[in-house]
């Protein structure tokens, strides 16, 4: 990894099979201590707040899915790209339904296949990542 990544062992900071590291959080927490992101892909219904980094907002209003599915499989694209060099977040709300789901999906495209990728982001993100049925379904489809 490069100087810039993330330490594997920083809050809400969940590696790869490829061992690329990706910080999940919610955006209604205080911002977690630690280096601040050089690009975050954010999850929301509505565009969120301006940060001190550059980043990409995707329509997904809480508890569903994505509006726009092929957009987002491209910015989770270019974010995975870019997990190689910066330090790269993914976040929604709470930090669990979206950024668990994109967390998985992400996964899903660093080789983890699609049945195993939600439980292998409760396992090394957060135990209640993915919080609805479709959200599930829609991992297990993804790619």
């Amino acid at each position: 990894m490069s100087e810039t990544s993330w330490a594997a062992d920083a809050t809400g900071v969940m590696e790869l099979p490829s061992g690329r590291l990706v910080r999940g959080r919610g955006l209604r927490a205080p911002l977690p201590p630690g280096p601040l992101p050089e690009f975050g892909l954010y999850l929301q219904g509505r565009r969120p707040p301006e940060f001190d980094w550059p980043g990409e907002w995707v329509r997904w209003p809480d508890f569903r899915l994505p509006t726009d599915r092929p957009e987002f499989a491209v910015a989770l694209a270019d974010l995975l790209e870019r997990s190689a060099h910066q330090r790269v977040e993914i976040a929604c709300g709470g930090g669990f339904g979206r950024t668990g789901t994109a967390l998985a999906c992400l996964a899903v495209l660093d080789g983890v296949p699609g049945d195993r990728a939600v439980a292998y982001v409760r396992r090394e993100y957060r135990p209640r990542a993915v919080e609805t049925p479709w959200q599930r379904r829609f991992v297990t489809r993804f790619g």
